[in-house]
């Protein structure tokens, strides 16, 4: 049964609405004061909360902030009722992140319409929030698998050719089967880190107070040392002569490791995802308020489907490429430019081109310059 919670210091409001609601079909929950409100919804965790503006001590604004704090309660239907509703007084509650307004004396037919409409809003969004975690669960539980196999077989496979050659093993082939071990283990690593990171993402952007656990901080010349990640990539897959950087200087109003991350991820991307005489070109620009990096390469590109789901970790067209990473890589790179005020888009023609484009917020001493 959908259960209702009214929070009003007028009794003859609160019962009107009680036998309203409960003819209606609602379970009804009552609280006479802002503070009783907000520990009764912490309690019974209600599926629409009915408040009205004007209590003594505690108002429904207060109301409504207290409840926004609390993670149990930040997503509760809003709706606040009032008898003075002017302008400023609507475009403040909703401002705060009311879901609607309603003037006392309402009609039973605008109150429950109301109610209707918040419901099936607020059972839409919960639908999708669903079918993003189960499509994320799936992607990882389908990718995890393949993904630490890949790596790990890469070096048991090295470690038994090594015991099994020890003897009779030249130093050139115990240099190279190292090699490949080492390759391996750093791939293994460079997984576990990037998962280990996409987990502390989730749960940042799940936080209403970042403060304390967003690390602040200033990137400065960051043409320079995007321009040497992009070449150190470039090297390891022998790809130097297809990268053409241009990079302008700024100061970024983020730090400096996720800066690189963000950047690792992407220009790593435009290499594993384009063939080897292809180019790869890296180029910035800048506006008032922030920096825009473009990187654009030639390959299979993506569809509009897979571009809308790079907010979820997606592992795309698994069944046809067997390259590694690029849902991961994108997700985590999308997550830190969000949390820092930035923008990540991609522009693409399937099976020609690519365009993404990371769009970093300035920092405050290039604003005033």
């Amino acid at each position: 049964m959908t259960t209702i919670l009214m929070i009003d210091d007028d009794l003859l409001v609160r019962e009107s609405l009680k036998d309203l609601l409960e003819v209606e079909g609602f379970q009804a929950i009552a609280a006479s004061s802002g503070a009783a409100g907000v520990l009764l919804a912490e309690q019974q965790v209600p599926d629409v909360i009915l408040c009205d503006v004007q209590m003594p001590e505690m108002d429904g604004y207060q109301v409504l902030h207290t409840l926004q704090q609390n993670p149990i309660t930040a997503t509760i239907p809003f709706i606040f009722l009032t008898a003075n509703a002017s302008k400023a007084q609507v475009r403040q509650g909703m401002t705060q992140g009311a879901d609607d307004y309603l003037v006392k004396p309402c009609t039973t037919e605008e109150l429950l319409a109301a109610i209707a409409t918040r419901l099936a809003k607020h059972a839409a969004l919960q639908s999708q929030s669903e079918k993003q975690l189960s499509n994320l669960r799936s992607s990882i539980s389908l990718s995890l698998p393949h993904e630490f196999r890949t790596p790990l077989t890469a070096i048991l496979t090295s470690a038994e050719l090594l015991h099994g050659i020890a003897d009779e093993a030249t130093p050139e082939e115990i240099l190279e089967i190292a090699q490949t071990i080492q390759s391996g283990t750093r791939k293994l690593y460079r997984l576990v880190q990037n998962f280990l990171l996409y987990a502390k993402l989730e749960l940042l952007l799940r936080e209403t107070d970042r403060s304390h656990t967003l690390p602040l901080g200033e990137t400065h010349e960051p043409g320079s040392f995007i321009t040497g990640i992009a070449r150190k990539l470039a090297q390891q897959r022998d790809r130097a002569a297809d990268l053409h950087v241009e990079l302008g200087t700024a100061i970024l109003a983020c730090p400096h490791f996720e800066v690189e991350k963000v950047m690792t991820e992407l220009i790593d991307n435009a290499f594993k995802f384009s063939e080897k005489g292809t180019p790869i070109q890296i180029s910035s620009h800048q506006d008032l308020t922030a920096y825009h990096i473009e990187i654009i390469n030639q390959g299979r590109g993506m569809t509009n489907a897979q571009i809308a789901n790079v907010g979820a970790y997606v592992q795309f067209e698994r069944q046809y490429y067997e390259q590694q990473g690029i849902g991961l890589g994108l997700a985590i790179a999308h997550r830190l430019l969000t949390l820092y005020g930035g923008q990540l888009i991609i522009e693409s023609i399937p099976n020609q081109s690519i365009c993404v484009k990371a769009i970093f917020p300035i920092g405050q001493e290039e604003e005033r310059e």
